[in-house]
C-alpha cells in the first residue's frame, strides 16, 4: 500500500496551517507556493478536507483556509480518509472485498486475515498520530 500524492499533500497542507497563528487564514496560493504543491491539485484536496470538517474556508478579502479543529484533534487517519479513495492495503479489506486467486474470484483467501490485521495496525498508528505529533517529530529518512 502506498499513500497517494493527494494524501501526502493533504497532510503537508494541514501541517502548514497548523504552524500558523490560530486566527490566521491562509490562501491556497501561499500554501501551494511555500510547499511546492500544484495549486489546482491542492485546491481540490482542500475541498475534500473542508467537506470532511478538517478545514474551514473563509470567503472575502481576508479569505482562505484555517484548521476547523486544533492540531491535537486531527489525526493522520482522518486526513487520509478525507482525501484518499478506498484507503486499504488490499481489496479484500475494503467494504467491497474482492479476492482473485489464480485469475479466479474467490470469496476469501488465506491472505485476507493477515491483510486485515495489517490494515488494523496501520489504521491504529495513523489514528493515534495527530498533526500536533507531526509538528514536533523530527524528520527522518527511511533506509531502503
Amino acid at each position: 500500500m502506498q499513500v497517494t500524492r493527494a494524501g501526502e499533500y493533504g497532510i503537508i497542507g494541514l501541517l502548514y496551517l497548523a504552524r500558523q497563528p490560530e486566527d490566521r487564514t491562509v490562501m491556497i496560493d501561499e500554501i501551494s507556493e511555500s510547499e511546492n504543491i500544484p495549486k489546482s491539485f491542492l485546491a481540490k484536496i482542500f475541498q475534500s478536507l473542508s467537506k470532511g470538517g478538517l478545514v474551514r474556508s473563509v470567503r472575502g478579502a481576508r479569505g482562505g483556509f484555517r484548521l476547523a479543529k486544533t492540531p491535537e484533534k486531527i489525526t493522520v487517519l482522518q486526513i487520509l480518509q478525507c482525501v484518499e479513495t478506498g484507503f486499504a492495503l488490499q481489496k479484500c479489506v475494503t467494504s467491497h472485498p474482492e479476492c482473485v486467486v489464480a485469475d479466479r474470484r474467490v470469496s476469501g483467501c488465506a491472505l485476507c486475515g493477515i491483510f486485515g490485521e495489517a490494515q488494523d495496525r496501520v489504521n491504529e498508528v495513523f489514528s493515534r498520530t495527530t498533526l500536533e505529533d507531526l509538528l514536533h517529530r523530527s524528520p527522518t529518512h527511511a533506509t531502503h
